[in-house]
């Protein structure tokens, strides 16, 4: 009896030592993270930036639509109901950098997920399948990367309706080949584990392993790609707003909100400066969160005692 005993406790605390192992390393990467200051600092602002997205109607102290020639050309500071100035046509500089923001994020993160999802979907195929599956598919990565972002984008914007969801497919389906390959280079480490090959001997699916076991096990480089590709779809979505085919006015976006202004910067050097530096402040945030985000996640560096 005293050996069942101590065998039925033995297997009643492996549980939770096995949670204790989870949790030390959930610190251990945390701990990392918070030793990343930039990423911290980062992370940060990327949750004041999104929160400031969110409650835009809130925030926003006049509507951003709204024109009032007799406004037109406040500096920044000169009248307190217009905190940032206004525009060329008297609207509230503050409240179009607020929904700005919103439209830029949202386009975004929108894009990150068509990028993600795309990506993650060739490179777990071709990885787990690999022969000339993986071939065709990664014959196919590289013919894309041969054309740079942003002439396919140019090329297939001219042709799009522009709104907020055809500008984030047209972002998120020409920026997923870098996604694919990481991906896929991931799943060619992660087939050959034990745990694979325990699957596929008990007569798991296809389907089964690569979503159950692959996909799972491949997530802490998809975190972040995903973080770093929000970053380069609110570039690529100014950009092509600069141009004047993506958002489209009156709507607010950092991009045609720098199209507007580049007739005034000698005069009125403020209104391309801030929804540039906005740009460059979230691309900035968003970059350093991902790096930190890499380095913690990053099973080839050495695990702290």
């Amino acid at each position: 009896m005293g050996v069942i005993d101590a065998e039925i406790r033995a297997e009643a605390t492996e549980p939770s030592a096995l949670t204790a192992r989870h949790e030390s390393h959930a610190r251990r990467v945390l701990r990392r993270f918070l030793r990343h200051r930039l990423a911290v600092f980062g992370g940060i602002m990327v949750v004041l930036l999104l929160s400031s997205a969110l409650f835009a109607e809130l925030l926003s102290p006049h509507d951003p639509l709204r024109i009032e020639t007799s406004n037109r050309f406040f500096d920044p500071g000169q009248n307190l109901d217009y905190p940032l100035g206004t525009d060329e046509l008297g609207r509230d500089t503050l409240s179009r950098l607020l929904h700005g923001g919103q439209v830029s994020l949202i386009v975004g993160i929108a894009a990150m997920l068509a990028t993600v999802v795309t990506g993650s979907v060739i490179g777990i195929v071709s990885g787990y399948f690999g022969g000339w599956i993986d071939n065709i598919l990664m014959r196919f990565v590289d013919t894309m990367l041969c054309f740079p972002q942003v002439f396919l984008l140019l090329v297939i914007a001219a042709f799009v309706t522009p709104t907020l969801l055809s500008i984030s497919l047209i972002i998120g389906f020409t920026s997923w080949m870098e996604v694919a390959r990481i991906v896929r280079s991931e799943i060619l480490t992660l087939k050959e584990q034990d745990f694979i090959k325990a699957a596929i001997g008990f007569g798991s699916s296809h389907t089964r392993i690569m979503v159950r076991e692959l996909l799972p096990n491949a997530m802490a480089p998809i975190l972040v790609a995903a973080t770093l590709k929000v970053a380069t779809a609110v570039l690529m979505e100014s950009y092509i707003s600069y141009l004047g085919y993506g958002i489209q006015p009156p709507l607010a976006s950092w991009g045609n909100m720098l199209t507007n202004a580049q007739g005034y910067f000698d005069t009125v050097p403020f209104l391309a400066i801030l929804p540039g530096v906005m740009i460059t402040f979230t691309v900035m945030s968003f970059n350093f969160l991902g790096d930190g985000l890499r380095d913690a996640l990053d099973p080839r560096l050495k695990m702290e005692q």
